[in-house]
């Protein structure tokens, strides 16, 4: 589209001084005749140089903005993973299943730890049917899937999935933690809740339990953290029995399915008991609390030892922060400087500048000055 306006300005020209200069080559005062051809040369050269000064202002911009626009996405992504690892340290885990599974409240977070089996799987086991379990060349089931994160790239994975024994020693329960930045707005966070949850039990067949051996289905929590919202809130999503005709005792564990949805505040709870839970991750993952003021609040409130592997953490994530901070006031002093040209435009233009005199001014394209000028006229 620029090529062509460039060649349609630059076929003008050459119009121009055809027309001109065979209109002009018998006149009886050459002088002035060659002094005007002259001044056509002069502008012709002038606007060429403005022309491609623009087009190359506009390809460094350009260039610019898809630069600054990897550059934030790649430092979201970063931030986004740093949370999961940080919500999938076993001290933090600890403190969300004592204030979420039945089977260790009351408990001291430090004691449930050992209950927390393995590592726990961050942002590697794919959700979709079939790539949920890992298996061998034979095709036999072996534990969740999480060493094809490459193959199996651009899918939806679970943030954290991890296995914890109780405490009679022999039963197990499937815990997944997601992590919302905000309450979604294209779709119900409770269906996408329900969905996940129905992919810890299904997923478990022939890994965890074998061809209609349905008794050993293992109970899940899926526990949903949703920052940003209006209010600190705390619900709890099971299954339950109504009688409708007659009261039977079916045999079978309505418990398996559980889903906790925890909307947390941007401001930092005061410390209240209820709100335990909700200080501790709103401290964990604010934007406004420094590193070492986080690290202590952890500490000295919660008693989890702050490891080495903790501390990086938290001072990445805070890095990270400023950085997509940064970037948000730059987009935000971009805005007003758009704002400020759209007026300077509008206002020169009213006073009877030229397209060309204006975006010599602006340092813009006349053909953009003109789309500027005429989306104003419509605006008014």
């Amino acid at each position: 589209m620029i090529e062509e306006k460039i060649a349609d300005s630059r076929s003008i020209e050459k119009t121009m001084f055809r027309e001109f200069f065979m209109k002009n080559l018998f006149a009886p005062d050459r002088r002035k005749t060659y002094n005007e051809i002259g001044l056509i040369f002069h502008r012709a050269y002038f606007v060429k140089a403005l022309r491609e000064e623009s087009e190359t202002k506009e390809a460094i911009n350009l260039n610019s903005e898809i630069t600054n626009a990897v550059k934030a996405a790649r430092n979201r992504a970063q931030y986004d993973e740093c949370a999961k690892r940080l919500l999938g340290q076993k001290s933090i885990l600890a403190h969300i299943l004592v204030n979420t599974v039945d089977e260790f409240k009351g408990m001291n977070p430090k004691d449930v730890i050992p209950y927390i089996e393995g590592e726990p799987q961050v942002g590697v086991v794919p959700i979709e049917p079939g790539l949920t379990n890992a298996s061998d060349m034979a095709g036999h089931i072996g534990g969740f899937n999480s060493e094809n994160a490459e193959i199996n790239e651009g899918t939806v994975r679970f943030d954290i999935v991890f296995y914890v024994r109780m405490r009679d020693g022999i039963s197990q329960i499937i815990v997944n933690i997601e992590a919302q930045k905000n309450k979604p707005v294209t779709y119900k966070i409770l269906n996408r809740a329900i969905f996940y949850v129905s992919r810890l039990i299904s997923s478990q067949k022939e890994r965890d339990f074998w061809h209609s051996d349905y008794d050993d289905i293992k109970r899940v929590f899926s526990i949903w953290i949703c920052m940003n919202m209006d209010m600190n809130s705390m619900s709890y999503i099971h299954l339950m029995k109504e009688d409708i005709v007659n009261e039977y005792d079916w045999e079978g564990n309505i418990d398996l399915l559980n889903i906790v949805l925890l909307g947390v505040t941007n401001e930092v709870p005061k410390r209240e008991e209820r709100y335990e839970l909700h200080r501790l991750i709103s401290t964990l993952l604010s934007n406004e609390i420094e590193a070492e003021e986080k690290l202590n609040m952890i500490e000295l409130e919660y008693q989890i030892p702050v490891s080495e592997e903790l501390r990086e953490e938290v001072n990445l994530m805070c890095n990270l922060s400023e950085g997509i901070e940064e970037r948000a006031a730059e987009k935000a002093a971009e805005k007003t400087l758009r704002e400020t040209n759209k007026k300077v435009i509008t206002n020169m233009h009213r006073k009877g500048y030229t397209l060309e005199q204006i975006a010599e001014i602006v340092e813009i394209k006349p053909e953009e000055v003109g789309k500027i000028i005429e989306e104003e006229s419509m605006s008014v």
